[in-house]
């Protein structure tokens, strides 16, 4: 009996396969992050571009804060026809899937912002188009005065904002950490241009 545990003691058969079962989980883990860096990089591109979509959309047609297509800086706010609107008269306007805030200092345009939801749907909308895992509350688009327009001017609104669309709060879920339900959160996403006329639809 003695002798026949010697044997199997000294014994090195099937040594690697016990090697093997050791290093198995760490090259399953060492693969699945190899798949999920690229598939991170895939999301990352989707969620950029959708992004840039999105500001595009929010520049060609209807503007979300609709005062700024129809209010007149020199009938209403006070400003001399021609000049370019003050900052104070209207600095900026944020919209999300809910409403819109402005922010000014001096003047009324701030009760006459407005808010049109259907603006806003057509533009995450199409960002989900491009990412599916947008949701309306991942975005939010920014109207700020940086001087470009003039007040009283007859062919668009009186300022043209620099337009940003922020895509925020995104998680992305890797292979590795679905048994353990958590997910890595995603950088915020923003995309700017100046806006054209402030209206239009999407067949533009």
């Amino acid at each position: 009996m003695t002798r026949i545990l010697a044997r199997l003691w000294s014994s090195d058969r099937a040594a690697s396969a016990a090697e093997f079962a050791l290093v198995l989980p760490l090259l399953i883990l060492f693969l699945l992050g190899i798949i999920d860096t690229g598939r991170f990089m895939y999301e990352y591109n989707q969620a950029e571009k959708a992004t840039q979509m999105g500001a595009r959309f929010a520049v060609s047609t209807d503007v979300v804060a609709p005062g700024l297509a129809s209010y007149s800086f020199s009938v209403d706010g006070g400003v001399p026809q021609g000049n370019a609107v003050p900052v104070a008269n209207f600095t900026s306007a944020t919209c999300t899937n809910a409403s819109c805030s402005c922010v000014a200092t001096t003047g009324n345009f701030c009760s006459s912002v407005g808010y049109n939801a259907a603006a806003f749907a057509n533009v995450a909308n199409r960002m989900a188009f491009m990412y599916p895992p947008i949701r309306p509350a991942n975005v939010s688009v920014e109207y700020r005065n940086i001087g470009l327009g003039f007040a009283g001017d007859p062919n668009g609104p009186d300022v043209a904002p620099l337009v940003t669309v922020r895509l925020t709060n995104m998680n992305f879920q890797p292979l590795t950490m679905m048994l353990l339900k958590r997910t890595v959160s995603m950088p915020e996403f923003a995309a700017s241009l100046t806006l054209e006329d402030g209206a239009g639809t999407q067949a533009n």
